[in-house]
């Protein structure tokens, strides 16, 4: 039910479990008005990754890696991207957040050609769980073939003095923060004979990659999952959870669940949320993930926390 042999994570250029934790935070300095600024370079390159073993895609990509880059900045600061096309079609990125019409990343707001380069600059907001992705067309194309990433706000604490602990359990370099295992697992799917069905199902591109390596977890500290699904050619994809229980934050974009204790979630494409559970209680062990479609799991899109 599972594939069989190993990626070469090293030819790949990245690995799927260092994937989980990369955050990008840009290089961080001030504005003469306060504000922290972020800024990042992030260049479109065509390349070719192994999603299975033995499996080659042609992608596009963000930085070489599929997803790109996981982006992580907090609720008000100024994120500046410079972004250069290396690769063969034109492409943009769009972020879903707010941002001005002219740093949209669509055609005519942000496109760029090949050789060429467009710096996209908006606040970061709202806080919450988001994406980016590249918007020219055709649309199902561009996405599909890799060009897509994580873009997480954290809540600044001072906006949010109601609900500050748990604002401050979300930010980044706290103390709160810390206490917490944090990852960030996009969904997604490859075609690869193009014809608009997905022979491979993944959590961070690389078939059953959480499968044949759990993901490590310490029993006595909570989890947080920011979970994206950038699925194309499928209606909705889903998350489930073996012998526990979650609660969700649709879009990140709340600090109080919008739902509580459930152990599956479903989202359209672009669709994207939190989740937080706990192990505490539970025997060690290996506890299964999952999509619950069953095509999905045998395709590549299963994994195990090792719980010890």
């Amino acid at each position: 039910m599972t594939t069989v042999g190993e990626v070469d994570h090293r030819r790949n250029g990245f690995d799927p479990h260092a994937l989980l934790t990369d955050w990008d935070g840009g290089q961080v300095s001030w504005l003469p008005d306060g504000r922290r600024l972020r800024e990042y370079e992030i260049v479109a390159e065509d390349r070719e990754i192994e999603i299975a073993p033995g499996l080659f895609f042609p992608a596009w990509t963000y930085a070489g890696r599929v997803p790109g880059p996981t982006l992580r900045a907090t609720e008000g600061d100024v994120v500046r991207i410079v972004f250069r096309n290396q690769g063969s079609h034109p492409h943009t990125i769009h972020f879903h957040g707010i941002h001005p019409a002219r740093m949209d990343g669509v055609p005519g707001a942000g496109e760029v050609y090949p050789g060429g380069q467009f710096t996209y600059e908006f606040e970061a907001l709202p806080f919450g769980c988001h994406l980016y992705h590249c918007h020219s067309v055709p649309l199902k194309r561009h996405i599909h073939k890799g060009l897509y990433g994580a873009f997480i706000v954290d809540p600044d604490p001072a906006r949010h003095p109601e609900p500050a602990g748990a604002a401050r359990s979300r930010l980044l370099g706290t103390p709160e923060n810390a206490r917490w295992q944090e990852m960030v697992m996009v969904m997604n799917g490859f075609d690869t004979n193009f014809d608009e069905e997905n022979e491979v199902y993944a959590v961070n591109t690389v078939a059953h990659a959480y499968n044949e390596r759990p993901i490590r977890i310490e029993r006595a500290r909570p989890i947080r999952v920011y979970l994206i699904n950038v699925t194309e050619f499928d209606p909705i994809n889903s998350f489930h959870v073996h012998a526990n229980f979650f609660d969700y934050y649709d879009h990140g974009t709340t600090l109080t669940p919008t739902l509580r204790t459930v152990d599956t979630v479903m989202q359209c494409q672009a669709q994207r949320g939190i989740l937080e559970m706990s192990f505490a209680d539970h025997e060690p062990g290996l506890y299964m993930f999952h999509a619950h479609q069953s095509e999905f799991v045998e395709l590549g899109w299963m994994g195990h926390f090792g719980v010890a």
